[in-house]
């Protein structure tokens, strides 16, 4: 007898038990599910991650108050971050007051590096702009910054001009909207925005420019913000809100040695002497989708740790079946050897049986796996994600639960006594 009769055999059987086969693929699927659909959803928000906050490009970094952490937990998990330069802990209280309008205008004054400099300042995110009898929901957020920060930030300008430096220093009433802002206004036609005027918390303000739609992040629109100069910030919006420094320069080789010079021409700025340790933070816009990406490791553990419970109780549950089987088919067995069938290949029909079986749940838990895993990409607007090292990792693991799950009944079978299984009752 062949291998393909033998499996042509086992599939028959597992055929002919469709409601136990089925409930022992299920229990399987459930297991792959889990761990294919939570590591696609995990490779989508890398993906968003990267998207998201390398705008800006590999050749660029930002000076900032204090490092972005990105950890899970409240405000009780403490107030100790990691230094930029080593693993040394240092208390949060050290790091000194927020970066001032008037450091961050020093700075861009004596940096020499041949590099794109910017400043800008988080204004609020709350704020309702109105034009006419319409208005937006109070969910607007409201930016500062200079003529650089577009550029610096991967924006580009649909329609209309970018602020100028006069009316960036002068604080003049200019701004730039963003495409669902200035779509909410004029549905369809953004572009009419340029040089109406719009109201902001009920401030007067002169549209110089909509920006190009970014799309949403994390299911939040990109595109719900204002720009302005960051001195009407201070004017009109001013929360005491750390400024923030962007730098760019024109070859990524060069990035290391820029950064150097920013550290060095800003700690004086800071008053901060040789033995102190820096109370700001430099970070490479590439190195931020980095960290995101590095914290989201623990997700990784916990999908494959329930994965791997799920999958050993499905592998208890498919040998008990199998063992059941054996019990069942007992005189089957015993005329098949009556009649010159080989052990051998009795145990072969039962191992067959266990991994058909296991290999179904593979793969149906990996096609549901796959589309929850993208019902969850198609929510942060990301592209279709297949973990394939992890498709390819379930279906190996699938057939050594089958193989592990259907030895000892495939072994008890084979061992049966021809004449004892055709008296079994």
């Amino acid at each position: 007898m062949g291998f393909r009769d033998i499996f042509s055999l086992a599939w028959r059987t597992v055929r002919g038990n469709k409601l136990r086969t089925g409930l022992t693929v299920a229990i399987i699927a459930f297991g792959i599910m889990a761990l294919v659909g939570i590591i696609t959803a995990i490779k989508a928000m890398n993906q968003k991650f990267t998207e998201s906050f390398s705008s800006m490009g590999a050749n660029s970094f930002t000076i900032r108050f204090q490092e972005r952490n990105f950890r899970m937990g409240g405000p009780g998990s403490g107030n100790i971050r990691l230094s930029r330069k080593s693993a040394r802990k240092e208390k949060t209280s050290s790091l000194g007051r927020r970066i001032t309008r008037d450091q961050a205008e020093l700075f861009i004054r004596n940096y020499q590096y041949p590099a794109l400099t910017g400043v800008s300042v988080f204004g609020n995110r709350n704020s309702i702009v109105s034009m006419g009898e319409k208005k937006t929901s109070p969910n607007v957020m409201v930016m500062g910054a200079d003529e650089n920060y577009v550029q610096l930030n991967g924006m580009a300008i649909s329609d209309g001009r970018n602020l100028s430096r006069s009316e960036v220093r002068a604080g003049t009433n200019v701004c730039l909207l963003g495409f669902d802002v200035a779509n909410k206004f004029f549905p369809g036609q953004a572009g009419r925005a340029v040089n109406a005027q719009v109201r902001i918390n009920n401030i007067p303000f002169r549209v110089a420019a909509v920006l190009e739609s970014r799309g949403s992040s994390f299911g939040f629109s990109r595109d719900n913000m204002i720009i302005t100069s960051y001195n009407c910030i201070e004017k009109y919006f001013s929360t005491g809100n750390s400024y923030v420094v962007a730098v760019m320069t024109d070859d990524l080789l060069k990035m290391e040695q820029a950064m150097g010079e920013a550290e060095a021409a800003f700690r004086p700025i800071r008053k901060l002497t040789t033995t102190e340790e820096s109370n700001f933070a430099l970070d490479r816009s590439d190195s931020v989708a980095e960290k995101a990406m590095k914290s989201l490791g623990f997700l990784t553990i916990a999908a494959t740790v329930i994965g791997l419970i799920t999958l050993a109780g499905a592998a208890i549950g498919l040998m008990n079946i199998m063992l059941v089987s054996v019990s069942e088919r007992t005189k089957e067995v015993g005329l098949v050897k009556a009649i010159g069938g080989k052990g051998k290949m009795v145990q072969r029909q039962f191992l067959l049986e266990s991994m058909i079986i296991s290999l179904l749940g593979a793969f149906f838990g990996i096609v549901l796996g796959v589309c929850v895993g993208n019902l969850f990409s198609s929510f942060l607007g990301t592209g279709f994600v297949v973990p394939w090292d992890w498709v390819i990792g379930g279906i190996l693991l699938c057939g050594v639960v089958g193989l592990a799950a259907g030895i000892y009944p495939a072994i008890k079978a084979g061992r049966l006594n021809p004449i004892d299984a055709l008296r079994y009752e």
